[in-house]
């Protein structure tokens, strides 16, 4: 026989609304504690044990708010004390400014620290003699501590991605500092890419001369190394700007167009669509993981108003991510894939012996991550703590760390290479926390634009007509 229903189960107020009201402690005190042992024994036992719950979980979340606030101490000190650019040093243009001033500008608006935005405006200006060339175009290395800059001792080219992103990075600095420098020098960059002869429907080769301000080595188009990011910082630019630089989004429409037309294909056994790579009007099956990025960038345009069809290819190029993994012995991707084009090939997914290692990069994870936030479809979710749990199988260091692999199609002898990426710590964990996360405000992607390592940046207010 149930009880029958109390209204005082757990009761918010004490008094009758009609009755006179509680200004006398003791007689509070007599009421609240009749109500008390009114509730049977099962009932009280439930609310101490609620509450004992949250004491617990109140004294662990202070711990590790403490700890981790200890620990950012920690980091900021050793900013503050040791971190110094003036280092007769060569260091690359591109990785310097997407790791070290996108980390800094991104640890800036995160705290509004100004230790870390004088740190970004000190490496800012050292890295601007890089521009020094007679094209604009950047060198691709410079000398901090000596303010000199020169290209690679073998050519005279720069890759088109590093040269086309850092811009973001460069751009936030003239934004937070007001000295118009930094965004000036990016920006010619892009201007001068826009209006180039020899691209191929938006697609754009993978060299541009630092003399002459042209492409080189044309004929190549490929979304995966040397010229990935280009595509990428095209929509990310124009994200960040509050959606006003038309010539932006024009270059960027133009190169998806680009890339449906020439480099998208389906594999013969499984019909999965995969991008390739043009070589010279001949098609090549190969897709680097580098390309994995595709389907977060195409998602996060459909998010921003762009074509409802680039959703649709980044939901299929999101699958065959996916299998990039699944068909792997390992769980983990191989850097480059080949893929089957004729139906009785067997695997859609073939992999070279020279391209079977993994070195933990963070692609595919950061596309699951906009996937995820965009559908809310848990599958991506559950594709990310599938990567997660072969990365800490095959991956993961007894005394600490995470090491690249040689050979994703060994289980028993991946073959560890005893080397970390730090992008694994900058982008592959961050995208993973990201994506596990239940809290959707959490570098809101109406509020901020990631770079292209991870850090992410305030999208700027649009400005009015």
């Amino acid at each position: 026989m149930y009880p029958p229903p109390r209204k005082d189960f757990i009761a918010l107020t004490v008094s009758d609304p009609l009755s006179y009201p509680y200004n006398n402690g003791k007689h509070r005190k007599q009421s609240c504690w009749r109500k008390w042992k009114q509730l049977s024994r099962l009932q009280r036992s439930l609310i101490l044990f609620l509450l004992a719950l949250l004491l617990v979980l109140a004294l662990l979340s202070h711990s590790s708010i403490t700890k981790r606030w200890r620990e950012f101490s920690e980091a900021r000190s050793w900013v503050e004390k040791e971190l110094s650019f003036n280092k007769n040093v060569d260091v690359n243009l591109f990785e310097t400014t997407i790791r070290i001033l996108g980390g800094l500008l991104s640890c800036y608006h995160l705290t509004r620290d100004q230790l870390f935005l004088e740190k970004a405006k000190d490496i800012g200006s050292r890295l601007m003699p890089a521009f020094k060339t007679p094209s604009k175009i950047p060198f691709s290395d410079v000398n901090i501590g000596m303010g000199t800059a020169h290209p690679p001792r073998w050519t005279s080219d720069s890759t088109l991605a590093e040269v086309t992103s850092i811009q973001l990075e460069f751009r936030e600095l003239s934004h937070l500092t007001q000295d118009p420098q930094y965004q000036e020098a990016a920006n010619e960059v892009m201007r001068i890419v826009h209006k180039l002869p020899g691209k191929n429907d938006g697609l754009v080769p993978m060299f541009i001369n630092t003399n002459s301000g042209q492409f080189s080595h044309k004929g190549v188009f490929t979304l995966g190394a040397r010229a990935d990011s280009y595509y990428e910082y095209l929509l990310k630019q124009w994200i960040q700007g509050g959606k006003t630089e038309d010539e932006l989004l024009e270059d960027y429409l133009q190169a998806i167009e680009g890339v449906k037309k020439h480099l998208v294909k389906q594999t013969g056994p499984g019909r999965l669509t995969f991008v390739g790579e043009l070589t010279h009007n001949g098609f090549n099956p190969k897709m680097d993981h580098l390309v994995c990025f595709l389907p977060g960038t195409l998602a996060l345009g459909a998010h921003n108003g762009l074509p409802g069809d680039h959703m649709d290819l980044a939901v299929q190029l999101m699958e065959t991510c996916h299998q990039m993994y699944q068909q792997m012995e390992t769980g983990l991707s191989p850097e480059i894939a080949h893929f089957s084009l004729h139906a009785g090939e067997g695997q859609d997914v073939v992999v070279k012996p020279a391209d079977r290692h993994n070195l933990l990069r963070p692609e595919t994870v950061e596309s699951l991550f906009y996937m995820y936030r965009f559908t809310k479809d848990t599958k991506y979710r559950d594709w990310g703590w599938d990567i997660l749990q072969s990365f800490n199988k095959y991956t993961k260091v007894p005394g600490g760390g995470y090491t690249s692999i040689n050979n994703v199609r060994d289980p028993m002898n991946p073959g560890p290479r005893d080397k970390m990426e730090s992008f694994f710590l900058g982008e592959t964990l961050k995208y993973l926390y990201l994506l596990f996360s239940n809290d959707t405000e959490l570098l809101s992607l109406d509020k901020y634009v990631f770079n292209t390592e991870a850090h992410p940046l305030p999208i700027w207010p649009t400005p009015p007509n």
